[in-house]
């Protein structure tokens, strides 16, 4: 009887470590996440640095109205709205200062809506 209650015991704590296990593993991010806000005309930061190879989210966050996020260098677009994360999987596979832009029309000023990436080695 004393060696079925340490048996079941035995059980529960596996299966209580296994669960705990899986929740962290599932709660741990698998990319670092880099954070950029926009509003009328201003990205922040307006100068992201990536490493070249390395898998990051960039989550783009409207202060203000609807806004667009494009780095096509790098293969990257998406609808940014307000209330809303955006959220953009990249990997840099090539070294350089690329341009990121609005590309949907926010107002005058619009056109100097604009940021960098800047890829290192």
């Amino acid at each position: 009887m004393k060696r079925l209650a340490i048996v079941g015991s035995t059980i529960a704590l596996v299966v209580a470590l296994a669960l705990g296990v899986a929740a962290y593993v599932a709660a741990t991010p698998k990319e670092p996440v880099v954070h950029l806000s926009v509003k009328r005309f201003e990205y922040r930061p307006k100068e992201i640095v990536l490493k070249k190879g390395v898998a990051v989210v960039i989550e783009v966050e409207s202060q203000d109205v609807v806004h667009g996020f494009n780095l096509p260098d790098l293969g990257v677009r998406t609808d940014v709205i307000p209330g809303k994360i955006a959220r953009v999987h990249v990997t840099p596979q090539k070294t350089g200062h690329f341009t990121f832009r609005c590309d949907i029309f926010c107002g005058t000023g619009h056109e100097d809506l604009d940021g960098t990436v800047i890829v290192e080695e």
